[in-house]
């Protein structure tokens, strides 16, 4: 019986082959560079077809978030359009904690991942096609550490300064399907919801604030394993670039609304997480916060208030990361969104879990709740 052969030398790829034998195969996910952060996989199988394969990823006890493996299935796509759950199972006493993953493909390829990846490739079809939208306009705010342009697509002309960002942990790649959805109807001229926005707003998005990451199929850090989400009170030009040029973008204009998008490991929910232990709090910013989380969950059943991150005690924000510091620096109302790796259980898909088409719809919905939250400020 041949052995299946299993690649992961592309963009975002991640996977070390530790041994083969027929359709059977023993795995390692690859830390971060210069980082102990590891749980982003993503390769290819080929020469599968007709066989159930079995792939063990072994030594998940020392991921990032190993509480992310129990009741976790892998995506899998033979087409890389369509990516379904591939039945998995978590036993921490094997192999110093092992995901084994169990599937008959129809064809010979099949390419598995911790969740649907965004590459880079689809990344600038984005934002070329968002740019080339009438009333949008595309700036590059600076350079990464390989040398990558940081993207940013702005928009509208009201008063209001919103700013939308995504990757910050590149492995969350949900948070980019989700800004091709919100840039979607932002930039429709047939979509009333974002005529209004852009009347009542300007927009600013950075669609990918760590694409070094992206492209080396890094969980959580940049070229030189920095976690970007701990850089926002004193970044560097050496150690963050991207946040270093998105904060002076946004000392530019100053911050009236801002969502950081991301994904949670082992939380089966989307929700927010806001900025109430900042030192400066006001009563009308966490209003505003409120309103906007009451409002997205009276929207869409992809969206709940009751599971979370525990609150923050006032006074002990910690203003390195981005949701913080907007709120402490600007009086901004900011939030990080968060989406699940598995499921939204809610409101739970067997065959996708939560997919990107969730996202992208969930991205929609979040701009909808937006412009709710404008009326209500603008009546109350």
């Amino acid at each position: 019986m041949t052995d299946i052969q299993i690649t992961a030398s592309f963009d975002s790829g991640n996977i070390e082959v530790l041994s083969a034998s027929g359709p059977e195969a023993s795995l390692a996910i690859r830390k971060d560079h210069e980082s102990d952060f590891f749980q982003w996989f993503h390769f290819r199988v080929s020469g599968a077809a007709g066989r159930e394969l079995v792939l063990r990823i072994n030594g998940l006890n020392g991921s990032a978030y190993p509480m992310g493996w129990p009741n976790y299935d892998a995506v899998v796509s033979e087409d890389r359009e369509y990516w379904s759950r591939a039945e998995s199972t978590f036993d921490e006493s094997r192999d110093g904690g092992t995901l084994t993953i169990r599937y008959e493909p129809v064809g010979d390829l099949a390419w598995f991942a911790y969740f649907a990846p965004y590459s880079m490739e689809r990344h600038h079809d984005l934002v070329a096609a968002i740019a080339g939208a009438d009333g949008v306009s595309h700036r590059s705010l600076g350079l990464t550490l390989d040398g990558q342009a940081i993207d940013c697509l702005d928009m509208g002309d009201g008063p209001l300064q919103v700013w939308l960002y995504a990757r910050q942990h590149p492995g969350e790649s949900m948070a980019e399907w989700w800004m091709e959805g919100a840039l979607d109807l932002l930039a429709d001229p047939a979509s009333s919801v974002g005529r209004e926005l852009r009347k009542r707003c300007t927009l600013h998005v950075v669609p990918n604030a760590n694409p070094d990451g992206s492209r080396r199929g890094h969980l959580r850090t940049n070229a030189v394993g920095v976690n970007l989400n701990r850089e926002w009170a004193e970044p560097t030009a050496g150690k963050s670039p991207e946040v270093l040029a998105i904060r002076d973008a946004m000392d530019a204009t100053g911050v009236d609304f801002a969502m950081d998008v991301h994904g949670d490991e082992a939380i089966p929910a989307v929700f927010l997480a806001g900025f109430e232990g900042i030192p400066s709090l006001k009563q009308e910013q966490q209003a505003g916060y409120t309103l906007y989380a009451d409002l997205l969950e009276r929207r869409t059943p992809d969206f709940q208030t009751k599971v979370g991150y525990p609150l923050t005690r006032p006074g002990k924000g910690n203003l390195t990361m981005s949701t913080n510091q907007l709120a402490e620096r600007y009086g901004a109302v900011s939030m990080t969104l968060e989406m699940p790796f598995k499921d939204h259980n809610p409101a739970a898909d067997k065959a996708q879990g939560w997919s990107p088409e969730r996202s992208a719809q969930l991205g929609r919905d979040c701009m909808a709740a937006l412009l709710e939250w404008l009326v209500e400020r603008e009546t109350a």
